[in-house]
């Protein structure tokens, strides 16, 4: 698939005060697109705006919020006169049992990860028709196959997966590309704070190979940028995530096996899970819906 030249591009990174969103900004940047920040951290956002090679600027918004976004996108318009990029990047994760979640953090997951998404879409999709651009919606591992202690993660991202497939196939025909992102466990403030939980971090050591690693930020960006570029339907940040796709349809049921011993063995621990968001991104939104 050829490439598109980033140079004079317009692209908006939302989440992007650290981990993917932040670096995928400067590698974007360091293509020669304009780059507009949009997250919940502005002092952050300013910090990577200041850093950027070319011209940027930065939004304070929930993504969760749509007359906010719908400012965004007109205020973005205005700056650089087009979008041409859209990565919906933001995100927040959170874990243990079901049964006995934080139903506000577990809330909370599905409104930032899914409905977010969904909002970002709704509020940038005319400008992007305009421009024939590209969204590309930032997925997981966790679309592809289910987790126990993860619900509401993978409800929320097997929820965006279908949303960004369901979309492609409308806006197709006006120019607008849709693609998905596909990143397994990644070196970010997210997966830092979810491996802070010992139990989290050793169920998920457990895990079969190649899955139970985590893998560096650096070349997981560098394929997204490539993805991006090509405009590409699936844009997968670890090479072996491709392969998922033709074996997804046996992995609820030998999860569901292998997972049930995997839950007898720790429950006398589940107990020390902790309920809420996890990392310095949940921590940031806690503290913005908290005033």
């Amino acid at each position: 698939m050829s490439k598109v030249s980033l140079e004079g591009q317009v692209a908006v990174v939302t989440g992007a005060a650290r981990g993917v969103g932040e670096l995928l900004a400067r590698k974007l940047s360091a293509r020669g697109a304009k780059v507009a920040l949009v997250g919940l951290e502005p002092d952050e956002l300013k910090l990577v705006s200041e850093r950027l090679h070319s011209e940027s600027d930065y939004w304070h918004a929930d993504v969760t919020d749509h007359e906010a976004m719908a400012r965004v996108a007109r205020e973005v318009k205005e700056r650089f006169g087009k979008v041409d990029i859209v990565v919906a990047n933001a995100g927040v994760a959170s874990g243990g049992p079901f049964a006995e979640s934080d139903p506000v953090a577990w809330r909370r997951v599905i409104e930032v990860n899914l409905i977010g998404s969904a909002v970002t879409g709704r509020a940038f999709l005319p400008v992007l028709m305009e421009s024939r651009g590209y969204l590309l919606q930032i997925a997981s591992l966790a679309a592809l196959t289910p987790a126990p202690m993860m619900s509401a993660y993978c409800a929320s991202k097997s929820g965006v997966e279908a949303y960004a497939h369901s979309l492609r196939a409308e806006v197709g025909y006006k120019g607008v590309k849709v693609g998905v992102g596909y990143l397994s466990w990644t070196d970010t403030d997210m997966v830092r704070g979810a491996d802070s939980d010992d139990v989290m971090r050793e169920l998920r050591q457990r895990l079969p190979w190649p899955s139970n690693k985590t893998y560096p930020l650096g070349p997981a960006v560098d394929r997204i940028v490539a993805g991006i570029e090509r405009r590409s339907a699936h844009v997968y940040a670890q090479w072996w995530l491709r392969g998922m796709q033709s074996l997804r349809g046996y992995l609820p049921g030998i999860i569901a096996t292998v997972g049930q011993r995997e839950m007898r063995r720790f429950e006398p621990r589940l107990g020390e899970v902790s309920r809420g968001l996890v990392g310095a991104g949940g921590a940031a939104d806690d503290a913005a819906r908290r005033g």
